[in-house]
């Protein structure tokens, strides 16, 4: 499926700010995969659809993590989180991709998880970094994109966490994991580095 055809499916099922929105995190998400030596229409695929099921009606995505037996312990927490892993499966089904780097950044982009390939890792900076993007912490994350992936991924996950902390929202347990691996990891090449 060429760039064009996808932003032909994938429109009709968003807003024209999602749209826009969408827009930005292709971009950035193919900038991103050209730096990180990952194929950029793969990035270009998994930007224009990460946002799929946004807009679904929230009985309609509770239905699908039922039905197609996703992980049942999303159902405890925001609808925000929904979007991501029921786009996935859509996006399997109505578009047909069956890639399973395209649908495990769909399915990680809101969330992240552990041991975060490096398509999923484009996805989930790029949709929070994209140019449209205006909030306090996001010129921070963009110029840590630009120097260390895994440290804009930590940023956003720490980021993440901080805010809903703050709202005594609880935090999906991916969200824990994905940030401690990551951390883990940024210590370890630090640690080889200083030893070299």
């Amino acid at each position: 499926m060429n760039r064009e055809e996808a932003l032909e499916r994938v429109k009709p099922h968003l807003t024209e700010q999602r749209y826009i929105h969408t827009l930005g995190v292709e971009k950035t998400a193919v900038e991103l995969a050209r730096n990180h030596g990952v194929n950029p229409e793969k990035a270009s695929l998994a930007a224009i659809f990460h946002d799929y099921a946004k807009i679904r009606d929230i009985d309609e995505m509770r239905h699908i993590i039922i039905k197609e037996d996703l992980d049942q312990s999303l159902l405890e927490y925001h609808p925000n989180l929904w979007h991501a892993p029921v786009g996935a499966v859509l996006v399997n089904k109505e578009i047909g991709i069956d890639d399973s780097e395209i649908l495990g950044a769909i399915t990680f982009h809101t969330t992240g998880q552990r041991n975060m390939s490096t398509l999923e890792k484009i996805i989930f900076v790029a949709d929070y970094i994209e140019p449209n993007r205006e909030f306090p912490g996001v010129e921070e994350a963009r110029e840590l994109a630009k120097i260390s992936l895994d440290e804009a991924v930590r940023f956003e996950l720490s980021q993440t966490m901080n805010y809903l902390i703050q709202r005594k929202q609880p935090i999906f347990p991916d969200t824990f994991e994905a940030y401690n691996m990551i951390t883990k990891q940024l210590k370890e090449e630090g640690e080889r580095n200083f030893d070299k």
